[in-house]
């Protein structure tokens, strides 16, 4: 792997910053390299939920205490939250104190990081489930006053200076919106214009899983437990039109997501992620009950153009093993979790005839799902939690501590070919 990183310290890589007009994954020209860099941090407990690249340095986010970096064995306290320089692995002095988990990053203005997830206080100060902080020092940012009521926040996307914060909260930033808002990424407050009615009757609770918002920041895809939007039927699937200030619900949709899997779960939506292009979009679920006309445990394509009701492109099962991350470069989507095999609509947790086997992570082909031939397998455990691509690889977070066949403590990075 040495041969990898002398390239990637050579090279003048172009990272991905706040000038980019939305916060995406990064259009990559291949398949990365199922060689993991040697370099990466190692965590030692708990879990990754979230990464974000700001500038030349990496943010990770979880549930976890004890970390360090590559190749020193004592551990050093950081709850929650890090960074670290994206081609180097050191750490950076980037240390605030919080008292929960982190599962979502973005980067904000001017050196900044938004984190949102199940904390209350940051520095001994109250901030409830979302909060702005310096990079350089982990100070909180003055004048960002995003917090929550009630609940966590899951999710998080960026457009300019349009944050969109997704969850189960009742309201955030000063409005009323609960469960879904959009906030002013200098100051945290609710922008009052975005108004949506997200119910579901007759479940426990409304909670959004994920989003993804297309490059262009005009689409937005929302997943989670849902039925219905602004009173359409929509079923743990929605796309809003958010590119001006009031939202619509999109005449595009899918029922795809409408069967039922095991009784244990509300949603079983995971995670979705855009292309680079804003063509289409891919969703991951759970479910723990396998078939070919399900959509239980499967990664599937979306090509939301139109009106009406649409199926799905493509559908991948696992053969009822969970998928919780994805993330589409063009070149690939890259899909991770717990699973043990791709295309195997017919497996009920085995093998059924045409399966590949894939160890808690995968590459598909964007444009028929099938498998590539990209196979560096990962200890299963609970599964892949985050996943980011940036124009110099691909960054992978879980709650396991092999990837590649290599020791990589909850956190790897697959480099692109050079």
């Amino acid at each position: 792997m040495r041969r990898y990183l002398a390239v990637l310290i050579a090279l003048s890589v172009a990272f991905v910053s706040w000038t980019t007009p939305g916060y995406a994954d990064m259009q990559q020209p291949a398949v990365v390299s199922a060689d993991p860099v040697d370099w990466t941090p190692n965590i030692f407990n708990g879990q990754v939920n979230a990464i974000a690249v700001v500038g030349d340095t990496v943010v990770v986010g979880g549930d976890f205490s004890r970390i360090a970096e590559a190749g020193q064995r004592r551990a050093i306290r950081r709850p929650f939250l890090f960074a670290f320089h994206a081609t180097t692995g050191r750490f950076r002095d980037f240390r605030p104190d919080l008292d929960g988990p982190v599962n979502a990053l973005v980067p904000g203005p001017n050196d900044t990081v938004i984190v949102g997830g199940a904390f209350r206080w940051v520095n001994d100060q109250r901030r409830r489930g979302i909060v702005k902080l310096n990079l350089f020092n982990g100070e909180i940012s003055d004048g960002f006053e995003g917090t929550i009521d009630t609940g966590e926040v899951r999710a998080m996307e960026i457009h300019g200076n349009d944050l969109y914060v997704a969850g189960n909260f009742s309201s955030a930033g000063g409005g009323r919106q609960p469960v879904l808002t959009r906030l002013d990424a200098r100051t945290g407050l609710a922008d009052r214009e975005f108004q949506i009615s997200i119910t579901a009757p007759n479940h426990p609770r409304v909670k959004l899983e994920d989003i993804s918002l297309s490059p262009d920041g005009r689409k937005l895809v929302i997943i989670g437990e849902i039925t219905r939007v602004n009173g359409e039927p929509r079923s743990q699937l929605a796309v809003l039109n958010v590119g001006s200030r009031r939202p619509t619900v999109d005449p595009w949709y899918t029922m795809a997501y409408d069967s039922l899997c095991h009784r244990a779960f509300d949603t079983y939506v995971r995670a979705v992620d855009f292309s680079p292009n804003g063509a289409y979009f891919v969703v991951v679920t759970t479910g723990a009950i396998s078939g070919p006309r399900r959509m239980c445990d499967t990664a599937a394509r979306f090509d939301p153009q139109g009106s009406g009701e649409h199926g799905p492109t493509w559908v991948n099962h696992t053969g009822g093993d969970t998928l919780s991350a994805v993330s589409v470069t063009g070149a690939a989507v890259y899909v991770g979790g717990h699973q043990r095999w791709m295309s195997n609509p017919y497996g009920r947790n085995f093998a059924a005839r045409g399966a590949i086997p894939r160890l808690g992570i995968a590459a598909l082909d964007p444009r028929d799902g099938s498998v590539f031939d990209w196979n560096p397998t990962r200890t299963r455990g609970k599964g892949v939690e985050a996943m980011v691509a940036t124009s110099y690889g691909l960054f992978v977070g879980s709650d396991t501590d092999r990837l590649g066949y290599e020791y990589h403590g909850k956190l790897g990075m697959f480099p692109l070919h050079r």
